[in-house]
């Protein structure tokens, strides 16, 4: 990213794509393994995607939209892609939203390791 972000919204950032180059790095049978609450890593991580451009969407004042399921291979893209998306339109006015987003990174890192 080019502009200088807030530094609740940069460990947002950080922490997604770390998060999201694990994936696009990780075997198919890892992708497709079941962890808990979900069927496979993947789903559990299109699900946060899923979350973060709901949170994005609304402090933007939009409706939410369905992340489209594109496919294992794909979900670390769009964690990126949300998660990005998230801290630009929650900038430095919204630290709950980020803190919250964080979080819920952190959590699902933890859940699908």
């Amino acid at each position: 990213m080019s502009e200088q972000l807030p530094a609740a919204a940069a460990r947002l950032t950080a922490a997604v794509d770390r998060l999201a180059d694990r994936f696009r790095a990780m075997p198919q049978s890892r992708l497709l393994g079941a962890v808990p609450g979900h069927p496979s890593r993947a789903a559990a991580v299109l699900a946060l995607a899923r979350r973060l451009a709901d949170a994005g969407r609304a402090l933007e004042g939009l409706p939410a939209l369905e992340v489209p399921d594109c496919g294992a291979f794909a979900v670390g893209d769009q964690l990126a892609v949300t998660g990005h998306d998230l801290a630009l339109a929650a900038g430095d006015g919204h630290p709950d939203v980020l803190a919250a987003a964080l979080a819920d990174v952190e959590a699902t890192d933890g859940a699908t390791g």
